[in-house]
């Protein structure tokens, strides 16, 4: 492999290297956003999402999407989450999070509803999670996952 081949693969790992970037990445894992949604989803102000989104951009992580007046970003190319995923397997092997499913039957667990914002998560996925009166959370975001600590009783349905 030639070095053009490592400068590339460098840059892509640079712009990846950002917690609130990955955050992003993995919001649009199942779906394009807009920059709205991903301001009340993360907690971020418009201009660090702008950012961030356009450090994404110059590497052709996400594209954009036109909407009328509303453009949507989404992830340029399927690839990205199987890297994500090899990266979360990564981390339950050695041991730095605890995997979301069950290893003997390796049965998936179906999406379930953020209660803050209404977008499906992932439990295998999640990385935002609150246990509350021994029911566990699932959030798509630091923001929602915020949100729903300082007044779970907003959130949780009525029983």
């Amino acid at each position: 492999m030639s070095l053009k081949y490592f400068q590339l693969h460098s840059r892509l790992l640079k712009a990846l290297a950002n917690p609130k970037r990955l955050e992003i990445i993995q919001l649009l894992r199942n779906d394009c956003l807009a920059v709205r949604e991903i301001e009340r989803m993360t907690g971020l102000n418009q201009a660090d999402i702008s950012q961030n989104l356009q450090i994404l951009r110059q590497e052709n992580l996400v594209i954009t999407k036109r909407n009328g007046k509303e453009i949507s970003y989404c992830l340029a190319h399927p690839n990205i989450i199987k890297a994500f995923d090899s990266i979360h397997a990564i981390l339950v092997d050695r041991k730095k999070i605890k995997p979301e499913h069950n290893k003997r039957n390796r049965v998936s667990i179906p999406t379930i509803i953020d209660p803050v914002c209404g977008m499906k998560v992932s439990p295998q996925q999640a990385v935002f999670l609150h246990r509350h009166k021994r029911t566990t959370y699932y959030f798509c975001a630091s923001g929602c996952q915020k949100v729903f600590k300082k007044n779970p009783e907003k959130y949780v349905p009525n029983n």
